[in-house]
Parts: structure tokens; C-alpha cells; sequence
């Protein structure tokens, strides 16, 4: 039996929408959403009807071509072609999660009831989401200005019968499975096309779904670090609340009492006479790491405010008789976090390749490369390469996409965020970081079994026995991309209850 979430009923958390993915939820409009759409949706066809003026996107063309009126026998082709005209996503297709947080967010948006849609059309994006069916979406065509128009045009082309589509991975013209589920394509009415392609759920569904994984790529790069000081055999009174509160930026006092209880009872953090200082890398954990759980949380705070917002256009308020056409479309609100949320999380990285870079360098009674024979062995070596080129990746996509600009629709739409490029690239630099904090576990596990026998404390202890489960100490040279991705595999499904 699936658990159902009622979309409309209340304002979607990053809890409800982790449930949703992580427990296979169905979906459905919730009576209150199914009364505010209908309400819209009868004011805006009595306007319609009784309009003498143009209505934006109602009874005009679209765009540079908004003085062009539009008679009422081709409302609905009006909206049609706007779908057909506008789906020009192109580029790898996207992953099915970003297909549904998309679906998700978009029939969320639509259930305020102030983008004057039908109830099947709602309904319909539902249906999709409930049967698994995921149009092809590419992840490039969007300047995130007038909302996501090219990605969110392929995304919707399937509820009027066109484009592609995947069902268990396998692709399908539309046609094919509205027949199979005995659905009629849906007859787009005034304002339809405009308000399913009008909106920022491409931006916002790569924001949310980096954000899900940030949350708990954040707490394993403080475990990793903890490992590799103890590895190091750093210092741990750099950890100290007490220093945390003389500048009590918030990131930075939770990463210190993390690594302080991630490190309880570890004999090595209890040795005397330790080196006076540590490198930065071991040092300013705090300090780093908490200004980019700073940055997750600042950012994670403007995407949900985001994701419970009108962003289609016009927008219609029926209790006020107002139709009005704005810009809440433009995605610069939250294009500038992205890549904000981009910067936080490459110096996470950043952070972490320098500490892969001190555990090899032969100090601290640590070998060189982390083997006992360096020179018949590289050991440890390349896999620091692999790292830094990374490092260097993310620093090139932390250019910031938002600060960009090309104008567009005969210069009607001349200022752009640029923000469907934002989202695309943070995905990157996640990815970039998993493997990154990976080669850094890989190396301080190699590093702490050189200092048996030793502990750590109780709770790395559990995590380096579950890990070596899956790669092995190396005495001898081995082939190193296999323990990589291991350890990527392994990072994935570490456990983070500290």
C-alpha cells in the first residue's frame, strides 16, 4: 500500500519532499487545491469572455509578440503551439529524480491557485508522476529569464500527446501511453501553456535535489576530517567551544562539536606532546566547513521559500478581479545562491584535497604515499592527482553564471539570470565532491591503520570496520580506481548518526 502526500494542503518541506522520493509516495490534489484551482479557473473564462482589453498570454501572442491579439476560436492552438514551439531543451537527458522533483514541484506551484489552470491539467502531471511515466527532459536550453521555457515545454509536451517519453527506462512517443492508460490528451485552455511553461521548478528541482545531498554530504566531510586528523594525529583543541563562541558564526560552532563527538574517546585525539600546530587543512575544519554549512543553510532557506511560490505569469487574483503581469518568472532570486551554494560546497573540497596532500607527504610517522615500500610502490600518490583535478573542475564551474546575461525574444526579455546553467553546473561540483571526500577516506583509513595498534574512538572505529569490508588496507600496489569508486560506494551509505 503507497502512502499518499496531499499536494496543497500545506507548504512543502525538504522533509515532506525526502519522504516523498525516499518512500515512493504517491501523489494527490488535496480538496482545498482542487477548490482554489476551479476558482481561478472560472474567473479567468469570465474574464475572458467579458475582456475588451488584451490579456497578456491569455488572448496575446507571447513574448516580443505580446501586441498581437488573439481571437477566441484559437486560444487553446495559441497555447498548444506555444508548448510545441517552446520545447528546445537539448544536452544529456536529465536523471529521473530531477524529471520528478520537477513534476512534483510544478503541480505544487499550480495548487495556490493563482495561475488559472484546469483541474485535469493538474491532475494529468500527477498521473504522470503516480505511473512512473517521465518525459525527456535535456538538461540546457534554459536562461532561467521567463522562467525554464525550453525544459519545462518537453516536460509538458507528453499531456497534450507529443514528445518522448521513459517508462522502466525504456523510451515511447506519448501517444503510446496515453492510449495504454486509456487518457486523452489533455485540451489546453486560455493561459495554460503559459502558466505549465512559465516558472522556475527546472532551477528549483536541481536547487532541492543539491540541496538533499548537501545536507548529508556536509555532515560525512565532517566525519572524513575527523578521521584524517586523527590519522594526522592532529590537534583537537582547535576544536574547543570555547574558541568557536568568540566568533559564533553558526556552521562553525555545530562543525567543531561535531568532530569533538565524532572523536570522543579516541586514544589517539588523548596522546601527548603533539605537534604545536597543524597545517590549516586539520586547524580551520570549523572555519571552513562552517561557512559552507552557512551557505547549504542560507541557500536552503531561499529555495523553499521558492519551491511554495507563484512563478508563472500573469498572475491571476480572482478574489480582486486583477490580472497582472510581472516577473516572477525570473529565476535571479535564486540563481545568485546557486552559485553561491556551488562555492560553499567546492571549498569543502577544496579543504579536503589539501588534507589528502598532508597525509601523504611522509610526516607525523606517517610513510610517503602511505605505503611501507615507497619507490617499488606509488601507493597513495595519484590518487591526490585525481583529487586536484577535481578541485580545479569545481573552481571552474564556480564561475558564477548568474553575473551573465544575453538578451533574448527581440530584446523584450534583455536581462536573463542564466540560473538554468546555475543549477546544472552545481550538480557538477556535488558529484566532483563525493569523490573527492572519497579519495580523502580512502587515504586517512590507509593513514590510521599505520598508527595500530592504536583506536580511534568508538564511533570511527565502527565506520573503519564496515569500510574495510569493502577495500582493503594496501601493502602492495593495486589497481586504485576500483578502491575509488568502492569508497564512493561506500561514502554513499555512510552512516552519519554521530
Amino acid at each position: 500500500m503507497y502512502k499518499v502526500y496531499k499536494i496543497g494542503e500545506k507548504p512543502l518541506s525538504y522533509a515532506d519532499i525526502d519522504a516523498i522520493l525516499s518512500e515512493n509516495m504517491q501523489l494527490a490534489l488535496s480538496p482545498q487545491a482542487i477548490e482554489r484551482i476551479e476558482h481561478c479557473r472560472r474567473y479567468l473564462d469570465d474574464k475572458v469572455a467579458e475582456s475588451k482589453v488584451p490579456l497578456y498570454g491569455i488572448t496575446t501572442g507571447f513574448g516580443s509578440l505580446c501586441d498581437r491579439n488573439i481571437s477566441a476560436d484559437d486560444l487553446s492552438t495559441l497555447q498548444e503551439n506555444l508548448v510545441k514551439s517552446h520545447a528546445c531543451s537539448v544536452g544529456d537527458e536529465l536523471a529521473p529524480v530531477i524529471i520528478k522533483l520537477m513534476m512534483l514541484l510544478k503541480a505544487n506551484a499550480l495548487s495556490l491557485g493563482y495561475s488559472g489552470v484546469q483541474v485535469d491539467t493538474v491532475q494529468r502531471i500527477i498521473d504522470f508522476y503516480n505511473s512512473n511515466i517521465l518525459p525527456i527532459v535535456y538538461d540546457r536550453g534554459s536562461l532561467g529569464a521567463s522562467g525554464d521555457l525550453a525544459p519545462l515545454a518537453n516536460l509538458f509536451l507528453p499531456l497534450i500527446g507529443e514528445g518522448k517519453v521513459r517508462v522502466n527506462g525504456r523510451m515511447y512517443h506519448a501517444t503510446e501511453v496515453l492510449r495504454e492508460h486509456g487518457w486523452k490528451p489533455i485540451k489546453l485552455k486560455s493561459k495554460e501553456g503559459l502558466a505549465l511553461l512559465n516558472g522556475t521548478q527546472f532551477m528549483t528541482a536541481n536547487a532541492v535535489h543539491a540541496l538533499l545531498r548537501s545536507f548529508d554530504i556536509a555532515k560525512k566531510a565532517d566525519i572524513v576530517a575527523a578521521l584524517s586528523l586523527d590519522a594526522y594525529n592532529g590537534r583537537i583543541d582547535a576544536f574547543a567551544d570555547c574558541i568557536q563562541q568568540m566568533r559564533p558564526h553558526p556552521g562553525q560552532i555545530e562543525t567543531a562539536a561535531n568532530v569533538r563527538r565524532i572523536l570522543s574517546g579516541s586514544e589517539i585525539a588523548a596522546l601527548p606532546d603533539k605537534a604545536t600546530q597543524d597545517p590549516y587543512s586539520f586547524r580551520c575544519v570549523p572555519q571552513v566547513h562552517g561557512a559552507s554549512k552557512d551557505a547549504i543553510n542560507y541557500v536552503a532557506d531561499v529555495i523553499l521559500r521558492e519551491i511554495n511560490s507563484v512563478t508563472d505569469n500573469p498572475t491571476i487574483f480572482p478574489d480582486d478581479d486583477t490580472i497582472i503581469s510581472g516577473g516572477n518568472f525570473h529565476g535571479q532570486p535564486i540563481a545568485i545562491p546557486m552559485d553561491y551554494l556551488a562555492i560553499g560546497l567546492a571549498e569543502l573540497g577544496n579543504i579536503s584535497e589539501r588534507r589528502v596532500a598532508q597525509l601523504i607527504l611522509g610526516k607525523r610517522g606517517l610513510p610517503e604515499f602511505l605505503v611501507a615500500h615507497p619507490g617499488l610502490n606509488s601507493g597513495f600518490m595519484i590518487p591526490q592527482y585525481a583529487a586536484a583535478s577535481m578541485v580545479s573542475q569545481n573552481k571552474m564551474y564556480c564561475f558564477a553564471a548568474s553575473s551573465d546575461s544575453i538578451v533574448s525574444s527581440n530584446e523584450q526579455e534583455d536581462h536573463v539570470s542564466m540560473g538554468g546553467n546555475a543549477a546544472t553546473k552545481l550538480l557538477k561540483v556535488l558529484d566532483n565532491l563525493e569523490r573527492i571526500l572519497a579519495i580523502e577516506l580512502m587515504n586517512a583509513a590507509q593513514a590510521l591503520d599505520f598508527r595500530r595498534p592504536l583506536k580511534t574512538s568508538p564511533f570511527l572505529e565502527g565506520i573503519m570496520a564496515e569500510y574495510r569490508t569493502s577495500v582493503a588496507f594496501v601493502n602492495d600496489d593495486i589497481i586504485m580506481y576500483e578502491a575509488i569508486d568502492k569508497s564512493i560506494e561506500f561514502l554513499r551509505r555512510m552512516p552519519t548518526n554521530f
